[in-house]
């Protein structure tokens, strides 16, 4: 059907320029005198028969051409195509206006060349700061709507139900696998977001020659088949891309501005900087932290000490969620199963650390 399209207006630009370039060339050539050929029809058959042939040679490359454009217009953000296309216009529109002033000056050159130059110069500047400013316009945009307090709490309120909507996971939550039963207990609602390039990043690891990588990569693979194919939730691939910036994560933040949505992750240094560019974030890790069991002073607990600690006498047990816990001369119960009463609790940015002492020193106190 694009081939047929494309023919369709080779012809008829051919006809158009057979119409008026095909008599000048007959003068040129001193055959004005032949009336059949100097006829507005024949030269209009004639040069849609010239460029319909021409189009055999040319057909593949102006499809592929075509192709290639289209790709690229659906991979953009619908955001970004609005806002360029109105910065196009107002580029051509400001070219117009100079095109007409210009026009009065009586240069046949410049009368000729100029406004083809300036139609192109400023649909570009145009189309660029439209493309480049798109943030700053949305968000004149919407301060305008917040006129009085009323639209300002229903612009909330729809900036929270947007937010709400749609969860982007980025590439470590999705190797991390916590959020598929997260998911399957249905603490997390909406939709979940996959980007293409977060698709191709885990790809990426999976065929790594790192044996290490390589299953972190297939196995992020696996979550995201499971949550597709297993779960009660909305999964929705977003085939864009921002071609102007390289990082992932910078995608990420990008596309969570876009959409107004939340980005899910376990990476610390994401998160921070999610926060202060005001995106809205989920930490898997702060989630696990927060759900842990409350350990206080005094308690008591059955443990499995497995190795010795750093300091002297020392031994190390772990909760089974991970919880490290220190035994205050612990290390000659290594291997054995024990009980232990909790002395202290330490919190850090690395997770929570229980310092406890064996029940039987205690009696024996």
């Amino acid at each position: 059907m694009l081939k047929r399209i494309i023919q369709a207006c080779f012809i008829i630009f051919g006809g158009t320029l057979g119409m008026f370039l095909i008599p000048k060339l007959l003068i040129l050539i001193n055959a004005d005198d032949i009336n059949y050929i100097n006829n507005p029809y024949v030269t209009a058959i004639l040069g849609a028969i010239i460029f319909y042939i021409f189009t055999f040679w040319t057909i593949d490359y102006v499809v592929n051409f075509v192709k290639w454009i289209e790709e690229g217009l659906v991979k953009a953000p619908i955001t970004d195509l609005i806002f360029g296309s109105l910065g196009l216009i107002v580029g051509l529109f400001v070219a117009f206006l100079i095109s007409f002033a210009i026009s009065a000056i009586e240069v046949p050159i410049v009368n000729t060349i100029a406004p083809i130059l300036i139609t192109l110069l400023f649909g570009y500047l145009g189309f660029q700061v439209g493309f480049k400013k798109r943030d700053e316009l949305l968000g004149l945009i919407r301060n305008s709507k917040k006129k009085n307090p009323v639209d300002e709490e229903m612009a909330e309120e729809e900036q929270q139900q947007d937010h709400s909507t749609y969860k982007i996971l980025d590439t470590s939550v999705i190797i991390d696998g916590r959020i598929a039963d997260i998911c399957q207990t249905g603490f997390i609602e909406g939709t979940l977001v996959i980007p293409q390039f977060v698709l191709e990043e885990l790809q990426h690891i999976a065929d790594s020659s790192d044996a290490l990588k390589r299953n972190r990569g297939r196995r992020g693979l696996d979550v995201l088949n499971r949550i597709q194919k297993e779960l009660a939730v909305k999964v929705q691939f977003y085939e864009g891309d921002f071609e102007d910036i390289q990082e992932v994560d910078s995608k990420l933040i990008k596309l969570s501005k876009v959409m107004h949505g939340v980005l899910v992750t376990n990476d610390f240094n994401l998160n921070k900087v999610c926060e202060f560019q005001n995106v809205p974030v989920l930490n898997i890790n702060d989630l696990a932290n927060a759900i842990k069991p409350v350990v206080i002073p005094g308690e008591e607990m059955n443990v499995l000490v497995i190795k010795d600690g750093k300091e002297q006498n020392q031994g190390v047990a772990y909760l089974d969620d991970g919880t490290m816990i220190v035994v205050e001369d612990g290390r000659d119960y290594i291997g054995k199963q024990i009980d232990v009463i909790v002395t202290s609790v330490l919190q850090t940015s690395a997770g929570r650390m229980i310092f406890a002492k064996p029940k039987l020193l205690e009696k024996a106190l």
